[in-house]
């Protein structure tokens, strides 16, 4: 059995403002229905795989397993790093939490955030390189370059890879990511592959390379999955122990330094969606290089990606070229096509500013729904609140503020200190400061409310939860 091991806690910042700190591109629709991560699941699901194993971080928990129950997939162990820590050792405590379940097993590692059109090719190709993991090799997939890429990692064949029909190709080395002359000469052999950092191991072999390439990983990493804390159904690795190990990439950590590696070569398509030019380009530009999502026009224009994230928001381009333009409620992005890498400098200069919007997702999720500021005064502010059905938010108080809800969809149960009520549509219910209270969603439909907020500080940490059915603590996401 080969159990999948999903890595999704990156921020993808190349795709400001769509992708942020607090909602990254993984959980974001990019293209097609599905979003990344859902359609990275459901590529790893069926005969030969068991339940999905997730290592992601504490806000992203409870949006992983909604988003993974709303494609019908329920995960396996979900693993929550307590800080970034890089690929090692994610890799390292998945392979150690296998190693007292299924230690006969093999793992396939993928980052959550890739495009793969066509999975039952993916999937062929991970069959074709089955046998050699399971004889112990580390088996890495690489994938059929058709450009000159200067954004990816290569990988150096030792054999020719032919038609590229999935087979075990010996692989010389690791190239990190050239020049463009380098790369055209890269692309040019032959016999060199793009590194999609997806690999299949035995838990036995992945654990043994670490015990010989990167030592100093495995008492801390051990340590944090033996002394993890069950949290709902996550297990959380314990921090002190975590905060020991080195913030390295498993490229770095082992497989440089191994030799027991194979790579199996993929012409199935892919993308690492690593800018919005990667995404114009896996969106499907019409005759004249145009893509537009949502309410976006274009007129006269070439080469070009407008995009809308508000329904009500028009884009309207006018004789552009080779222009990106992405619209969201509280940010726009204009570029240049060919600065498609640069964006990530926009959230630098936007953080040196403490500009809100470098990081935080205009809709902020919980695992009851989700909320946004609708306006925001200096002593008010107006949200719209989505909570799900048989969701409910924590039972607590406010210090600064009161609140005042009017339901404008569905029915929510509301607790004011001693006093619970059922409050319909175009009804509403005033918290006064200080009072214990709590909103819960009865119903089967989405409950949604303008919540009005009144007092002298609005910030998300003036909360005192006394009871949170998501085990959250206390702050402002707990």
């Amino acid at each position: 059995m080969i159990t999948p091991i999903l890595l999704c806690g990156g921020s993808g910042t190349r795709l400001w403002p769509l992708s942020r700190k607090s909602y990254p591109k993984q959980f974001v629709p990019l293209v097609g229905e599905t979003t990344l991560f859902q359609a990275s699941a459901q590529r790893l699901t069926g005969e030969g795989f068991a339940a999905p194993m997730v290592l992601t971080n504490s806000d992203f928990r409870f949006i992983v397993t909604e988003q993974m129950a709303e494609v019908g997939i329920d995960p396996g162990a979900i693993l929550i790093e307590p800080s970034g820590r890089n690929t090692a050792p994610a890799v390292l405590a998945a392979a150690l939490w296998l190693q007292a379940r299924d230690p006969d097993g093999l793992m396939l590692v993928a980052p959550s955030d890739h495009v793969v059109p066509d999975a039952a090719a993916f999937r062929a190709a991970v069959a074709a390189a089955e046998p050699a993991a399971r004889a112990g090799q580390l088996v890495t997939f690489g994938i059929k370059p058709d450009r000159a890429e200067t954004g990816y990692g290569y990988l150096e064949l030792d054999g020719d890879p032919g038609d590229f029909t999935p087979q075990v190709i010996g692989l010389e080395r690791f190239v990190e990511k050239p020049d463009l002359a380098t790369a055209e000469g890269m692309l040019a052999s032959g016999q060199f592959l793009w590194n999609a950092g997806i690999f299949l191991f035995s838990v036995k072999a992945i654990i043994a390379a670490f015990e010989t390439h990167a030592p100093d990983l495995m008492a801390p990493v051990q340590g944090a999955v033996d002394k993890g804390q069950p949290d709902l159904g996550f297990l959380r690795l314990d921090p002190e122990a975590w905060d020991g190990a080195s913030d390295i990439s498993i490229d770095y950590a082992v497989m440089e330094r191994a030799d027991n590696l194979a790579v199996v070569p993929y012409a199935g398509g892919w993308s690492d969606l690593g800018g919005w030019d990667a995404v114009w380009r896996e969106s499907g530009p019409d005759g004249d290089g145009i893509v537009t999502q949502g309410r976006a026009s274009a007129i006269d224009c070439a080469d070009s990606l407008l995009r809308s994230e508000d329904d009500g928001l028009e884009v309207v381009g006018i004789g552009l070229k080779n222009i990106i333009t992405v619209a969201m409620p509280d940010a726009v992005l204009v570029a240049d096509a060919s600065r498609a890498q640069d964006v990530k400098q926009a959230v630098s200069a936007l953080k040196a500013k403490s500009a809100r919007q470098a990081e935080a997702f205009p809709k902020d999720h919980r695992p009851w729904g989700w909320f946004e500021s609708l306006v925001v005064g200096e002593r008010f502010q107006v949200k719209r609140i989505h909570v799900h059905p048989g969701a409910a938010l924590s039972l607590q108080s406010h210090h600064h503020r009161s609140e005042h809800w009017i339901v404008v969809e569905g029915t929510a149960k509301v607790t004011v200190d001693d006093k619970v009520q059922l409050v319909s549509e175009n009804q509403s219910v005033y918290i006064p400061l200080g009072a214990v209270h709590r909103m819960e969603n009865p119903g089967k439909v989405p409950m949604v409310l303008i919540e009005v907020q009144t007092g002298s500080y609005l910030g998300e940490d003036d909360i005192i939860r006394y009871e949170d059915m998501y085990a959250r603590g206390q702050g402002a996401k707990g």
